[in-house]
């Protein structure tokens, strides 16, 4: 069956960085029309991140412009989220998504950003 499995949260700083992954497997990762960064903070709603099309275009929230970059290796089935310039607002579990037929969602990675 499809899974999404992200990877590389942890514990970082403020104005640190994290490289998220997500790898996808049971289905061609080609098809995909659009993959999708959310997250979800304490308390909150989940919140979308970023986007990338199959033709490699971006889409980002107004809170992760300028410092969060999307890309994505089609050899390798994955889609990355470089955060950079880590703020304690970022805390949240990310989550990586997709639509394809149904709505996929993978088990999310934490994120903590404190001193």
């Amino acid at each position: 069956q499809v899974q999404l499995v992200e990877s590389g949260g942890g514990l970082v700083q403020p104005g640190g960085s994290l490289r998220l992954s997500c790898t996808v497997s049971g289905i061609i990762f080609s098809i995909i029309n659009d993959m999708n960064w959310y997250r979800q903070a304490p308390g909150k709603g989940r919140e979308f991140v970023a986007a990338l099309s199959r033709g490699g275009i971006t889409r980002y929230a107004d809170s992760a412009k300028g410092r969060f970059t999307i890309s994505k290796d089609n050899a390798k089935n994955t889609v990355y989220l470089q955060m950079n310039n880590l703020k304690p607002e970022d805390t949240a579990v990310y989550y990586c998504n997709f639509v394809y037929l149904h709505n996929y969602w993978g088990q999310g990675t934490q994120v903590i950003v404190s001193a």
